[in-house]
């Protein structure tokens, strides 16, 4: 008489067993929660930058105006013109370096990209019918959440 746990477990072949089921459903959850979280740090890191953009371009342009007002003005407001045009110079360089705009947009896109895999994770997970060919899907829109980052062509 054999072991009666022989076989418990085991599908036929091509079959996902009752743990591989759950080890893929495991997964699948973990991709859903990654993908919760990069969409909360996506936007974060998007409206981080979008204030960066403004906190930098809007006194640059301000400084701008006013050293240009204040050069034509009289000759003794020269120097004062002068110096206001090398901080706005500065700020507009600054601005230019980390390029906030491209990496505002980086983090929008990102953003989309995980929130993409997050509502893929849900019906997959609410479906029921989760196999290796559907994780493989949502690891698909993970990469292409990752590479979201990097699709500034600048």
């Amino acid at each position: 008489m054999g072991d009666r746990s022989e076989g418990v477990g085991e599908g036929a072949p091509g079959e996902p067993s009752p743990e591989s089921g759950d080890h893929l459903t495991t997964e699948a959850e973990r991709l859903r929660d990654e993908a919760r979280k990069g969409v909360r740090t996506a936007d974060r890191r998007a409206r981080v930058w979008a204030v960066i953009d403004v906190v930098l371009g809007f006194p640059a342009a301000l400084l701008a105006a006013v050293s240009g007002a204040a050069g034509l003005a009289t000759a003794d407001a020269r120097v004062p013109a002068a110096l206001l045009a090398l901080v706005s110079a500065g700020l507009s360089a600054g601005a230019g370096f980390l390029r906030s705009e491209t990496r505002r947009v980086a983090h929008k896109r990102a953003r989309t990209a995980w929130a993409a895999l997050e509502g893929e994770a849900v019906v997959v997970l609410a479906d029921g019918r989760l196999d290796q060919e559907v994780l493989r899907r949502l690891f698909g829109l993970r990469q292409a959440a990752l590479e979201a980052y990097e699709g500034d062509p600048g």
